[in-house]
């Protein structure tokens, strides 16, 4: 079982930048992949950034491709996603998750088997 918990989030204006962690817990894999995802209130969640845990491969959204930064430190079991130039559009519920391998499609957010409560991201304008 992994157990995932974001912060990080918080209230930024337009052009700022944050760091959000997601803290995991339990047993990990090297094959394992974790990934955020966001949610805008009355719109789907949609695939951020992943990368996977036992090697430095990243994989971002094409939106979200030179201003969010995925990484992880193996040593404190954290992820991270580094989120610069900001926009009200990136305003969402950020959430964790990982899956147990990386085969197939890394934005199917069906196949991520354990998901974080989230931390929320508001961008003023």
């Amino acid at each position: 079982q992994v157990q995932l918990v974001e912060s990080g989030g918080g209230l930024v204006q337009a052009g700022g930048s944050l760091r959000l962690s997601c803290g995991v817990s339990g047993r990990t894999f090297s094959s394992y992949v974790m990934a955020w995802f966001r949610q805008a209130p009355g719109k789907e969640r949609e695939f951020v950034a992943a990368i996977i845990w036992g090697a430095s491969d990243t994989y971002y959204a094409d939106s979200m491709k030179g201003r969010f930064t995925i990484s992880r430190d193996n040593a404190k079991n954290t992820v991270y996603l580094q989120m610069n130039n900001l926009k009200p559009e990136d305003t969402a519920l950020y959430r964790c998750a990982a899956r147990t391998n990386a085969y197939g499609n890394l934005a199917a957010e069906l196949m991520y088997a354990y998901w974080g409560q989230g931390t929320q991201v508001t961008v003023s304008s």
